[in-house]
């Protein structure tokens, strides 16, 4: 009852509960980014890590103005249940080259963050034109529209520098061979060696298995890329972090 007695003061008393809660913010503030000083970067170097190529980039531009990221998620927290059903959980360094970032909020699907080479193009092509037809509870609308939208490469070396200007590490030789790269990844028969010595990793090959070059490559081509790059076998967090 004592203990009580004096918690009426604090909340019959505006302004010591307002030097109160500023001292627990300051406080708590202090504990969250004084840390920060100490650290030389908040983002550990991982192997394998590298910018979108230009079709994966395009690829995640349509995703995005789709709207997929309100119903997937791209963060797998550090917890069992998360960890056992989706993989490894969600690196910093996995989401250094995205603008923006592709957390999410709620997951009304499953996170996507480990959904590259987990599922084969012909099934994403599947789901995306019709969900219900693999997934028969789903209540994805349907996307089967992307296949009969082409495209062309007429904006990417714009939007390769814009990236570069906020940080992506796009070289002047990424910049200058984005027409071509985007349109080598899409096609098995084309010269893609410089594609994939700029790009390590980068798949090839027709995504939605039609003539020409559609939205729907793209979006495959995004989406088989999720979680492929870094090598988690040989992967060992920095224990100074």
């Amino acid at each position: 009852m004592a203990f009580l007695d004096k918690h009426k003061v604090i909340e019959k008393n505006a302004t010591i509960l307002m030097v109160l809660s500023l001292l627990v913010v300051t406080v708590g503030g202090a504990v969250e980014i004084a840390p920060l000083f100490w650290l030389q970067n908040t983002i550990e170097d991982v192997d394998g890590m590298r910018p979108y190529t230009p079709l994966e980039l395009t690829g995640r531009d349509i995703y995005i103005r789709e709207g997929c990221y309100v119903c997937h998620s791209q963060m797998i927290r550090p917890l069992r249940d998360e960890v056992e059903r989706y993989g490894h959980y969600s690196l910093a360094a996995e989401s250094m080259y995205d603008h923006p970032a592709q957390w999410g909020s709620k997951r009304t699907g499953p996170d996507l963050a480990r959904v590259g080479a987990r599922y084969s193009d012909e099934w994403h092509v599947d789901h995306l034109t019709d969900p219900q037809s693999v997934v028969p509870v789903s209540i994805m609308p349907k996307y089967g529209f992307l296949s009969n939208k082409m495209i062309e490469p007429t904006y990417i070396t714009d939007l390769l520098s814009t990236h570069r200007f906020v940080g992506v590490p796009y070289t002047d030789e990424m910049i200058e061979n984005a027409a071509a790269d985007f349109k080598a990844q899409a096609d098995p028969d084309s010269d893609y060696d410089g594609l994939q010595a700029r790009y390590p990793k980068s798949q090839v090959r027709n995504f939605d298995g039609k003539p020409g070059i559609s939205e729907m490559d793209a979006v495959i081509a995004y989406l088989q890329m999720l979680g492929t790059l870094v090598d988690f076998s040989t992967f060992t967090p920095d224990a100074n972090r």
